[in-house]
């Protein structure tokens, strides 16, 4: 399995390739980030991350594409545009018909560091080790995108099982149970 992962931002957009499965030793494919000039009108921005996420897409042909989930900050402008940069994310991924995976922050630290409240330095520090790396990725956007791929990588397993489930059960017609006395 091959997955991109994405730490949306506007300034910095970190991009991730990790291949592998889960139980088995992870490979690092590149990491980097896309950077946009903050002085810069928001949608010449956009236009930006969409190129270099179309780049990263095609130079790196992943099979999923894993994105950090916006979740609510103090800062309304900085959740803005965390959240227009995972948007143009999933809109690159959808126009291939990549399917796309939504992680939670802690989701993402839980699985790479065993603790959903770990900093910024643990998950640089875990990265590098699951990926046998010689020094953690930077700036931290880098590290936190790769973070996003293992997770996904660790976690599809389980959550294809359970959408097969759901799916299973959607499609099963619920058997209609008449009262005595009424037939």
């Amino acid at each position: 399995m091959r997955v991109l992962g994405v730490d949306p931002g506007l300034t910095r957009c970190g991009v991730g390739v990790v291949e592998g499965v889960a139980g088995r030793p992870l490979r690092m494919v590149g990491v980097g980030v896309v950077r946009t000039p903050a002085d810069a009108d928001v949608a010449d921005r956009l236009v930006l991350i969409e190129r270099g996420i179309e780049q990263w897409l095609d130079e790196h042909r992943p099979e999923y594409v894993a994105v950090e989930r916006v979740f609510s900050q103090h800062n309304v402008r900085t959740v803005m545009g965390t959240a227009q940069a995972s948007a143009v994310a999933m809109l690159c991924a959808a126009r291939r018909g990549l399917p796309v995976a939504l992680h939670t922050p802690s989701e993402v630290k839980a699985a790479v560091t065993g603790s959903g409240r770990a900093d910024k330095a643990q998950v640089g520090a875990m990265v590098t080790r699951l990926l046998r790396l010689d020094a953690p990725p930077k700036p931290a956007d880098a590290a936190d995108a790769l973070a996003l791929a293992i997770c996904h990588i660790w976690r599809a397993p389980a959550t294809n099982r359970l959408q097969e489930l759901a799916a299973a059960h959607r499609r099963t017609p619920t058997p209609v149970r008449i009262p005595k006395g009424t037939r």
